[in-house]
């Protein structure tokens, strides 16, 4: 009998609040150490903390989008246990009663549509961040009290691809929700998998906790390392035993951390300083109203819509603004495939090079808009407008500046034209002969040798029409 793997996953996603969830400390990222502190997060005696609406609204947004069932009454609880960059000694969480209970998550993995059930989401504070550095061991607290969502999902996965598409499908989920930025090398979406192994037919084994995985490759690195060590252990008489396992990236194996704890371990219990959080139909109504489309909504809107290709619809709603980016182009140009076939192309190849993401990407959308146009019009080819929109992402200049600037501009007019046409098949006798007796595929290389004569400016389109005419 064969072995089959069983995987759950746990996402923590820090939430795009402004300040910290249980105080009014700024949430931001990337400031000096133990900038952003009071003695709330820094759980000094006699602090109370008072619970951030956003955050609430934030998770109940997710809750909503995967089809959740949000709890009326929910509790926060603290969750005990000791670490240094905890400084309260507990974590306030949620336990029994969790914000949100079940939903979906509709995933692709290996070209097939898929759906993950889910177990829970629930809200809790971030701890700080230790920093093991020269033999010592710092700690940063700005990070501590952050706002997360953690998604706990039922262990219904049975191969690492489908682990990293999971956690894939979810950071796009929670980026179009505009809740969470899912930049995973910041920290700011974890991702945990719990892994166990079983032979067909038998009861769930017994699983093992697998973290510090900070990108999907990492994912689905760590979840086939794990399958394949808890096999060897098994298939060699041996037992698995619950432990939490750290993966180390560069050295592409993972290390033991501890045993796993059980719930009992934590010794939860509600929070004293917090009261139950009630939300009303109101609130759920009014959550539900204000919900952004979600990735797979926008894909079948833009092939409707758009006539476009699944696969191009798929690509363009990989992210809530470029789909905002290609609608505002295809405004301007009225050219949806043209639009798509440039954002997917030229665009994306730009920003994989370091230009920023298509926020801040240095051509707008009505500009590029623009350039599509141009080349339709014939103003500049199609070849010659990739290097067109480089130098305007560079300079910041308009469409005609540009191509004014680099000496591009097409040649169209049919003097012109002809003159350069003549001038070829004068010096290519020996081709118009052949063409005549009946190889037209030099055709090509006579369009190609005026190309060249005119030094890329001619109209293709153009200068096939006035070849045929000439040639006979």
């Amino acid at each position: 009998m064969s072995w089959e793997p069983v995987i759950g996953l746990e996402l923590h996603a820090q939430l795009t609040t402004r300040s910290k969830i249980f105080c009014g400390c700024p949430a931001a990222f990337g400031d000096r150490p133990n900038d952003h502190t009071c003695p709330v997060c820094l759980g000094l005696p006699g602090a109370l903390p008072v619970l951030n609406r956003s955050a609430v609204e934030y998770g109940l947004r997710l809750v909503a989008a995967v089809g959740g069932r949000v709890n009326s009454t929910s509790i926060f609880a603290r969750k005990n246990y000791f670490y240094p960059d905890l400084p309260k000694g507990y974590q306030i969480s949620q336990f029994e009663e969790p914000l949100g209970l079940g939903g979906t998550l509709t995933y692709i993995c290996q070209g097939r549509t898929c759906t993950l059930p889910l177990t829970r989401i629930h809200l809790e504070e971030d701890a700080g961040k230790s920093i093991h550095a020269g033999g010592s061991t710092l700690v940063d607290f700005n990070r501590a009290g952050v706002p997360l969502a953690e998604i706990v999902t039922e262990p219904a996965l049975h191969s690492p691809e489908a682990a990293a598409a999971c956690a894939q499908a979810m950071r796009q989920l929670l980026r179009y929700l505009n809740i969470c930025d899912g930049n995973m090398e910041e920290g700011s979406l974890r991702c945990d998998a719990n892994v166990s192994v079983r032979r067909e037919g038998e009861g769930l084994g017994t699983k093992v906790e697998l973290k510090n995985m900070n990108s999907f490759r990492a994912v689905e690195h760590a979840v086939r390392f794990e399958i394949d060590r808890q096999i060897n252990v098994l298939s060699s008489g041996g037992l698995v035993e619950r432990q939490t396992w750290a993966w180390n990236e560069q050295t592409a194996k993972a290390t033991l951390l501890r045993g796993k704890e059980e719930s009992l371990d934590y010794r939860y219990f509600p929070d004293p300083d917090l009261p139950p959080l009630c939300v009303g139909d109101a609130w759920k109504d009014e959550v539900s109203r204000s919900q952004p489309e979600l990735p797979l909504e926008s894909v079948v809107r833009l092939v409707r819509d758009y006539a476009l290709p699944e696969y191009d619809a798929s690509v363009l709603c990989a992210e809530r603004p470029l789909v905002e980016y290609f609608e505002e182009v295809v405004r301007v140009c009225q050219l949806p495939k043209s639009a798509s076939n440039w954002i997917m192309g030229e665009v994306l190849r730009l920003l994989s090079e370091g230009h920023g993401d298509i926020r801040t990407f240095g051509v707008s959308a009505e500009r590029l808009g623009e350039l599509i146009l141009a080349v339709e019009r014939g103003e500049v080819s199609a070849k010659a407008a990739k290097g067109v929109l480089r130098e305007m992402e560079r300079s910041g200049q308009a469409v005609g500046e540009t191509i004014a600037a680099l000496g591009l501009e097409q040649i169209s007019d049919e003097e012109s034209l002809s003159r350069a046409v003549d001038l070829v098949l004068e010096r290519e006798a020996d081709r118009v002969a052949q063409y005549r007796a009946g190889r037209i595929q030099v055709l090509g290389y006579l369009v190609g040798q005026v190309m060249r004569v005119t030094s890329g400016k001619a109209n293709p389109h153009a200068v096939n029409e006035i070849l045929r005419a000439r040639l006979g």
